[in-house]
């Protein structure tokens, strides 16, 4: 069968959307695979990110060990950067080989360090570009190639320009957009800065979705709670919760229990549910600093969750630290509760 033919049955299959219903964003630093095991636990619905890798580090700096993760994590997207159609071909088939559930391109990150190399929000202003790397992405593999982008970049002001992005990627046969709900300012504004200050624009989001309804639109930016999950769902395909839920994962469970009618766990349950993950890990020789900063904000707003934070900034690191230390660490929080 050619690609041709591939990509036709592909369409012919119309990807359910109610796979991106609830997804948590890719973020630089933080998303990794224990972060991701851990969101697991508080969302089995939700699609996970992997932070971005760029295709250069897989086809060209051959670190492999960039994909790794654990079975637990499904459904997993991988996130890939980049602008060479050929490179980010091979890229997105190497992590179709290593088991993801999609591959998304990333055309939505402001870094200097990205524009520098090409990819990322700056490539919104080269629909023709994403959409040639989108086709050779999806000739590679089965697996849905999705995109992330913004609403915009820079003096793209009005919303014809956003409006032929989607186009191009209908084109080239992408079936769901994130859409991150603010424009990106590549000149005068950090990667900070852009996640803060450009306003939120929900209502082009919105827009996109009425006018490309073949499109799965899931948005993305400034949404912190239950009700603005629902409000947005009312209008668009999913929802991608970001800082939100990596600084209060337990956000996670609650939109889990809203949208799919499933018991809260709590988070003590969660704790000994991460038990076997962290001894596992820890015998491999993992430092328990590197899953415990995840851990953080669980008792986020409650009783007790200072002391928590304080026990992993003051004993994490150290070494030996193993299960006791989160055990010292949440006595005080469930003592509190």
């Amino acid at each position: 069968m050619s690609n041709h033919e591939k990509n036709a049955e592909k369409s012919a299959l119309p990807l359910n959307s109610e796979c991106w219903r609830l997804s948590v964003a890719p973020m630089m630093e933080w998303t990794d695979r224990h972060c991701r095991y851990f969101h697991r636990l508080l969302s089995p619905h939700a699609r996970l990110y992997t932070e971005m890798v760029t295709s250069a580090a897989l086809v060209r700096g051959k670190q492999l060990r960039l994909l790794e993760h654990s079975q637990q994590e499904h459904p997993v997207a991988l996130q890939l950067g980049g602008s060479d159609p050929h490179e980010l071909a091979e890229a997105a088939r190497q992590g179709a080989q290593a088991g993801y559930d999609e591959i998304n391109l990333n055309v939505g990150c402001p870094s200097g360090r990205v524009q520098s190399g090409r990819f990322g929000a700056c490539l919104m202003r080269e629909p023709a570009l994403v959409g040639d790397c989108v086709k050779a992405m999806r000739d590679a593999v089965s697996v849905p190639v999705t995109v992330k982008c913004r609403i915009g970049v820079d003096d793209q002001d009005e919303y014809a320009d956003l409006q032929h992005f989607p186009q191009t990627m209908l084109q080239a046969g992408v079936d769901v957009l994130v859409v991150h709900a603010r424009k990106a300012w590549l000149q005068g504004l950090s990667p900070k800065e852009n996640r803060e200050i450009p306003p939120l624009d929900y209502e082009r989001v919105y827009r996109l979705k009425r006018e490309f309804p073949q499109l799965t639109v899931i948005i993305n930016g400034g949404i912190t709670n239950v009700d603005a999950v629902r409000e947005h769902l009312a209008q668009v395909d999913g929802v991608m919760l970001g800082r939100a839920a990596y600084h209060d994962p337990y956000l996670l469970a609650r939109v889990e229990a809203a949208l799919y009618d499933v018991p809260l766990p709590s988070r003590e349950s969660v704790l000994q549910h991460m038990r076997p993950y962290i001894e596992a890990e820890l015998a491999r020789g993992t430092s328990l600093k590197h899953i415990s900063r995840h851990l953080l904000g669980l008792y986020q707003g409650e009783p007790g969750a200072r002391g928590f934070r304080r026990t992993f900034s003051e004993g994490a690191h150290k070494a030996g630290a193993g299960w006791s230390l989160i055990e010292q660490a949440s006595a005080p929080a469930r003592m509190a509760a």
